[in-house]
């Protein structure tokens, strides 16, 4: 990555909270990198507001945060300057998906970019001793390593594979007979290389045997459920991806903090091992490795102790409580609503909305320029209409909210609806958007270009990458736990927030919060009656019939009455309301909530009038 960085003429500042501390990191990079020193106060505030690594673009209004959106970013931008470079498009690998789904709801990812770097740090930052576990996501990935892959179009390698194991046996048959049997309780023996040299093949290295293109008729009648599984080379199956060069650093840390104590610890990793080998294998690495001052050595150990572990020496309780609920099947739901709602009914608690305090505000759209204007883009002339709609509402809010000089956030901002307009209608507010997909912000960063506006900065990050302070916090159609995120967020921060969900069928567990959220609800429902209110809460499409349109609107007026009781426990004021008009949406409920102890956001329900045009 650093020759990449070079190459790209990418200007590097490393940050540091204390003067000394640069000098012995930076004798650990390459001498070809540009490198300069900042300090935290130093930097730029979109940059401050963010967890680093972060990288901000030649205009300063948008930075990318977090370590895989980074390094994709700087593949993408190596591929901008030579499309010829397809070594390196193979780091983003199948579909270009390689740990581009946020932390937030991929725990691959999470488990990348977040579990096992933590996990790493605090096993250095405690010196090991012989009798210290392996960190539980070191086990993860190691049980991960150890299951067999499926890749696109794999059928060919597997049949490969089995032909390559029938002639092994041919060969070590007595006197070269095929029919001879094999010893018995003795596996067929497996060919470990040809995994590794498809692998290769697909980093277009030389020499690289070649493979047979054609099996024999044999081979081809067998059923695909009877071929021999593929076996993991790298971390994401067959190929080498970003996802290895992310785990490398941190794999090599380990490792050498163990150098004391390799055999009673490095015996329970041999899939780890194995993949730390190959790694090596891939051109480049131990050359780059070697850059950055890293020397890579595989640790020597009896081939017997290579054999996988067995359940006593990983137990599933040693997982990552993610990784063991990730695997659980949940039932299927079985009947309606209704009993869950009855017995709601029972303990006094029913969907109950505010009424809106401006009904009939709108924009003035006839004279807003056209990038703002929803009907510019693609979609229809109807969806642009419901699309302005619903922007009324939740601009209405926030202005109702903001104040000259606040800074409003547009949490899961896509191409920027809402905080362009926002930017607009607020020019005295600085408005930041929030948005993990790279191609839908750099959209809403040419509409703002288009615009002129000065007062919008732009984060591609994972949500809680987002560190910075802020007032108000918005987002339209926040899906299934975006919402709660949002809501969350704000709530850390002591900002109010405007919030219009959606998905509710997608509301699950996760790892800050459990469902349901609120006592009162806790007290009454299980988390599966939970789940069957926000199943139903997604009928409301209006081709549904008008009563069972009904039963989800009270159902997502109850997963929404949940969220604000467990907000007002943070000493929060929440209101959950419809858009106006209902046609909007069928996902019409927002959620309006403030401290009630902010000075500035002392607003009572009553209070809140038409805000005036800007």
């Amino acid at each position: 990555m650093s020759a990449l960085l070079k190459l790209l003429s990418f200007q590097v500042f490393l940050v540091f909270s204390k003067p000394a501390s640069s000098q012995s990191l930076g004798r650990q990079l390459p001498e070809s990198l540009d490198v300069s020193d900042i300090q935290m106060e130093d930097l730029p505030r979109l940059v401050r507001g963010c967890r680093l690594p972060a990288v901000l673009d030649e205009t300063g209004r948008l930075c990318r945060a977090g370590l895989a959106v980074v390094l994709r970013h700087i593949i993408n931008k190596t591929l901008q300057a030579d499309p010829s470079r397809n070594d390196v498009l193979a780091l983003l690998g199948f579909k270009k998906t390689c740990l581009k789904a946020c932390a937030e709801v991929s725990k691959w990812t999470r488990l990348c970019e977040i579990g096992i770097p933590s996990a790493v740090e605090e096993h250095l930052r405690n010196p090991p001793n012989q009798y210290q576990k392996v960190p539980l996501s070191i086990l993860t990935l190691e049980r991960r390593l150890a299951e067999p892959v499926k890749v696109h179009n794999d059928d060919k390698i597997r049949r490969q594979k089995l032909q390559e194991q029938r002639q092994n046996e041919k060969n070590e048959s007595p006197g070269g007979n095929p029919d001879s049997e094999s010893e018995p309780g003795r596996p067929p023996q497996v060919c470990d290389g040809l995994e590794l040299r498809a692998a290769l093949a697909k980093l277009s290295v030389d020499p690289v045997p070649t493979m047979t293109t054609r099996e024999s008729s044999e081979i081809r009648k067998v059923k695909t459920t009877a071929l021999p599984p593929l076996e993991h080379v790298f971390a994401e199956g067959l190929y080498f991806t970003l996802t290895d060069v992310v785990l490398l650093p941190c794999i090599y840390q380990f490792l050498c903090s163990l150098q004391t104590h390799a055999a009673s610890t490095l015996l329970q990793l041999p899939h780890l091992l194995r993949w730390y080998s190959r790694v090596q294998e891939v051109p480049g690495v131990v050359r780059a490795a070697e850059a950055c001052g890293m020397a890579l050595s595989v640790p020597e150990l009896p081939a017997s102790s290579l054999a996988a572990p067995s359940a006593e020496d990983d137990p599933a309780g040693l997982l990552e409580p993610e990784e063991s609920q990730e695997m659980t099947t949940q039932p299927p739901f079985v009947g309606g609503p209704r009993p869950t709602m009855t017995k709601l009914q029972e303990n006094g608690i029913e969907a109950v909305f505010a009424p809106h305090p401006c009904p009939a505000w709108t924009l003035p759209w006839d004279s807003l320029p056209g990038a703002i204007n929803p009907a510019e883009g693609k979609m229809s002339n109807i969806r642009a209409v419901r699309k302005r709609q619903q922007l009324n509402n939740l601009v209405a809010m926030v202005t109702e909210l903001a104040r000259p000089g606040h800074t409003v956030v547009d949490f899961c901002s896509g191409t920027g609806h809402v905080g362009i307009v926002l930017a607009h209608t607020l020019p005295h507010c600085q408005v930041i958007l929030i948005e993990n997909k790279e191609e839908s912000l750099v959209r809403a960063q040419s509409r703002s270009a288009e615009l002129g506006l000065e007062n919008v900065g732009f984060i591609q990050a994972n949500l809680d990458y987002f560190t910075g302070p802020f007032h108000v916090g918005v987002a339209l159609h926040a899906c299934g736990v975006a919402t709660d995120m949002v809501m969350e967020h704000c709530i850390q921060a002591g900002a109010a927030f405007v919030i219009s969900p959606c998905c509710y069928g997608f509301i699950q567990n996760a790892v800050k919060f459990t469902f349901p959220k609120s006592k009162k609800f806790q007290e009454t429902l299980t988390y599966k009656e939970h789940m069957v209110l926000c199943r139903f809460a997604d009928q409301t499409a209006v081709q549904l019939p008008p009563e069972r349109r009904l039963i989800g609107k009270q159902c997502m007026g109850l997963v929404d009455l949940d969220r604000s009781w467990a907000a007002e426990t943070h000493g929060y004021s929440v209101r959950v309301m419809t858009m106006e008009p209902e046609s909007c949406s069928p996902k019409n409920n927002m959620l309006v909530g403030r401290q009630q102890q902010k000075s500035g956001l002392e607003v009572d329900a009553g209070q809140l009038e038409a805000p005036a045009h800007n």
